[in-house]
């Protein structure tokens, strides 16, 4: 993957699919995601996690074909990461993983086998003119369940972190000058009520955030190598705000999937997210299943509640 001849990349995210097995609502959400690569026209698009309600598909497999032949016809570059619903059925993570990284375009890897969880890696972005990397994209498994005896939404665990500072280190120019980059994995991280409660946002949020029930500490590591400009989840359907954190900017999609839950009046859609060469930011927007965009979202204050010393 290279950076375009104007100096951009263009990412579209899908999440939530939740695909079954081609009924009528599978055929929407088909049609939301060919609509927008037919729009965008991206170097890539990332779907993270709860592709399948696993435990809804009578082959597994073969809705996962489903899905990734929008991308695979048409050429197009994707990569994936699991939520805490894909594996349900007959086929595990590790055998939905064979399956991905069989595709002529997938760039989908499973990842390191000594860390926790399945599909841990990053892809970098070539430059335009040295095909050198100029940007970095790290995708990784936030698992489903929690690991120890506290209950509720698994995180991304501490042998995790520990790989992305050591890629981060090793991808980094020069001291101080990290490559820019962006992170995407499927469960949301416990800052993002954090920006949602203290800080401006922009954008609607319809459910609780469903995070962990205990900070790991993935956003301290994100923030202490200061190369991760955003962080693009799904998870809770119907959220669709995002709003800077101490520089880093945490984002939601909005579901894709018409096989599952979402609100009236709150279209399926995906995101938009475009990089542009030697620039440490990016631009972000929405495009919605009847075809259109949302560039500005409403501004969302804390209502006077503000974070404090001491």
């Amino acid at each position: 993957m290279e950076f375009r001849a104007d100096g951009t990349f263009t990412i579209v995210q899908f999440t939530d699919i939740h695909w079954h097995n081609g009924e009528m609502q599978d055929r929407e959400t088909q049609k939301l995601m060919e609509m927008t690569v037919e729009h965008v026209i991206p170097n890539l698009v990332i779907l993270t996690g709860d592709i399948l309600s696993g435990s809804n598909c009578n082959d597994p497999r073969e809705s996962l074909r489903h899905v990734v032949s929008v991308f695979e016809e048409r050429k197009i570059y994707w990569a994936a990461v699991f939520g805490n619903h894909d594996h349900e059925g007959s086929v595990s993570r590790e055998g939905l993983m064979d399956e991905m990284v069989s595709y002529s375009t997938s760039l989908t890897q499973p990842g390191p086998i000594d860390i926790s969880g399945v599909g841990n890696y990053f892809l970098p972005i070539k430059s335009s003119y040295d095909k050198n990397p100029s940007a970095v994209i790290y995708l990784m498994d936030s698992g489903s369940e929690a690991s120890t005896d506290i209950g509720g939404y698994g995180w991304i665990q501490r042998d995790q972190i520990e790989w992305y500072i050591h890629e981060s280190t090793s991808l980094t120019e020069s001291p101080g000058k990290p490559l820019p980059a962006l992170a995407f994995f499927h469960i949301p991280l416990p800052e993002y009520n954090e920006v949602w409660d203290f800080h401006d946002c922009y954008g609607l949020k319809y459910e609780p955030v469903c995070c962990p029930r205990i900070n790991a500490g993935l956003f301290a590591a994100m923030h202490e190598m200061g190369d991760i400009m955003g962080v693009f989840v799904g998870h809770d359907h119907i959220n669709d705000y995002e709003g800077d954190l101490h520089g880093i900017r945490l984002c939601y999609c909005r579901g894709t999937g018409f096989h599952t839950y979402g609100r009236d009046g709150f279209s399926r859609g995906a995101r938009i997210i475009q990089l542009v060469e030697g620039e440490r930011d990016f631009r972000t927007w929405q495009y919605l299943a009847d075809g259109s965009e949302i560039h500005s979202s409403p501004k969302h204050s804390p209502m006077g509640r503000v974070l404090t010393d001491g």
